[in-house]
């Protein structure tokens, strides 16, 4: 969830039809031309592959990712299911629900919860904390942390958008910590990325394992892309990439 200029959205469905109407214009995103690895998508000059890492939570992630996102190699959700193989990505399309994530939505198992910040009073009374997280796993049920993957402004317009997800709590990620994000501008350094943000709820929920396995392949992802832009070929492994090759060591 980053602050970036919003596109248009190339991939809406046909409200006649149903299927995704073609885009308009293929998207370029910047390096779109760089010779990418086949596996992780990083440049090959700082492929991410030696590090990926897979790590158990008890919580899941599921994502809501605006149609653009799919398209920027900078996206950091992908990140999320490199560490959480469990984690469920489905495209946002504002005319047709996804129709898996609304039988998730109700299937008995799962307890889930919007992360959405606490801002505007016509949800008020659907926030909750993270102790709720807790009392979903105490009650024999899976917490589940609905990520809506794109920019602040796509993000608001699913949340709003959406009336599936009308009926559902609202968990604002209350923390101090500030983006270390080098790929995107956000408006403030408050706003954390994708995969911050999961990281952090699955470090405030109990699951600091995996937190940790996903921070430290965020951070790696981060430093390396960025080389990648500078034509910089990394030669010492950074502590991130060294806690992380342990952890697949093991």
């Amino acid at each position: 969830m980053l602050d970036e200029p919003c596109q248009a959205d190339l991939s809406e469905r046909d409200p006649a039809t149903g299927p995704p109407r073609p885009p308009r214009r293929e998207f370029k995103a910047r390096g779109s031309f760089t010779e990418r690895c086949p596996g992780c998508q990083l440049p090959v000059l700082n492929c991410l592959c030696p590090y990926q890492a897979s790590a158990e939570s008890e919580a899941r992630v599921w994502l809501i990712t605006h149609p653009l996102e799919h398209f920027k190699p900078t996206n950091t959700g992908r990140l999320i299911r490199d560490v959480l193989p469990a984690t469920e990505v489905f495209t946002w399309y504002r005319t047709t629900p996804d129709a898996r994530l609304v039988a998730l939505l109700d299937d008995p198992r799962f307890t889930p919860f919007v992360i959405f910040p606490d801002d505007q009073p016509d949800y008020a009374e659907r926030v909750v904390g993270i102790e709720a997280v807790g009392e979903a796993k105490a009650g024999g049920r899976i917490p589940v942390f609905i990520l809506l993957d794109g920019t602040w402004r796509q993000a608001r317009r699913i949340f709003r958008k959406s009336p599936y997800l009308d009926r559902l709590p609202v968990l604002p990620l209350a923390t101090t910590r500030l983006t270390r994000y080098q790929l995107r501008k956000p408006a403030s350094r408050a706003h954390l990325c994708t995969a911050e943000v999961a990281a952090e709820l699955l470090r405030q929920s109990g699951d600091v394992e995996a937190a940790q396995v996903l921070d430290d392949y965020f951070d790696v992802f981060n430093v390396s892309y960025a080389a990648s832009r500078r034509y910089e070929k990394i030669e010492t492994t950074t502590a991130p990439m060294q806690r992380l090759l342990a952890y697949r060591a093991e």
